[in-house]
């Protein structure tokens, strides 16, 4: 396989450590774009970025907290006329599942005139052992609003695989993916598999997006995290699109994704979901 020089933008993250791990296992030449990698890549600050895409090939952009934020259009902007200016052949961008201000990122990079992939994500398996779902469940109390929405969870390691398909093989140029898991979960079924596997009462409970929101703010939350916690659950969950199921997983690695189910008995076995009375 020919070798290329690849920038992993996120190189840290849920789906940008395993596309590192995966393409360094194919001997793939691997540059981590994140703030402690030398050369450091900054969104907050772009005189990081020229260092950051010196002599890459192909590029994985993720983009941090999310493309919905304010600002995130213009940051994709600007990396990409940097893109073209180096003369990048491939740009492959994580982008989210019936996010509306997501696709107005994804058409910066649709017209740019690269060759690209884009790969929209339905929400993660990890969100509940690596993200914000992780302490309630600890704790043995989760409270979320959109209780009874059902979401066809994805697994990163199979998002990750898309991703490493679509920077190898030109195959997948011009393509937008749509990534999802198998079936659709309510957040209430989702806790209840994670309390079935590891044997502990979690409590769930429904509540209003109002009482998140003034939840989060009790507990001091960044004002910039709760905008979007409140985006993602009235947008986004507030979609009907979220409900879709895709075969796109299929399609592109020939094999099924990995099941909700599945992923919380692969989990399990870390410990992660044991009481936090227990972790301390």
């Amino acid at each position: 396989m020919k070798k290329n020089n690849f920038l992993i933008i996120g190189g840290t993250g849920k789906t940008g450590r395993k596309v590192v791990e995966s393409l360094e296992l194919l001997n793939q030449n691997v540059r981590i774009g994140s703030r402690s990698s030398q050369p450091a890549f900054d969104w907050n600050n772009e005189d990081t970025w020229e260092d950051a895409l010196e002599g890459v090939d192909k590029m994985y952009i993720t983009y941090q907290p999310d493309l919905a934020v304010p600002g995130a259009k213009q940051s994709i902007e600007n990396l990409i006329v940097l893109a073209q200016q180096k003369n990048l052949k491939k740009v492959v961008l994580l982008s989210g599942k019936g996010e509306r201000e997501a696709e107005l990122c994804e058409q910066v990079v649709i017209s740019s005139g690269l060759n690209y992939t884009i790969v929209r994500a339905s929400w993660f398996n990890q969100n509940f052992s690596e993200s914000f779902f992780l302490e309630p469940i600890q704790q043995g109390f989760v409270a979320l609003p959109q209780a009874d929405v059902q979401v066809p969870y994805v697994d990163t390691g199979d998002i990750a695989d898309v991703v490493v398909e679509t920077l190898l093989h030109e195959e997948h140029d011009g393509q937008i993916y749509q990534l999802t898991g198998p079936t659709t979960l309510s957040f209430k079924e989702a806790v209840a598999e994670i309390a079935k596997a590891t044997q502990r009462d979690i409590a769930f409970t429904p509540i209003t997006i109002e009482e998140y929101v003034a939840a989060m703010k009790e507990h001091g939350v960044p004002a910039d995290f709760v905008w979007l916690v409140e985006y993602l659950f009235t947008e986004v969950l507030g979609n009907p699109m979220v409900s879709e199921i895709s075969n796109d997983i299929e399609k592109v690695l020939k094999r099924k994704p990995k099941s909700f189910v599945e992923y919380v008995r692969e989990t399990k076995k870390t410990g992660i979901w044991e009481s936090t009375a227990q972790n301390a």
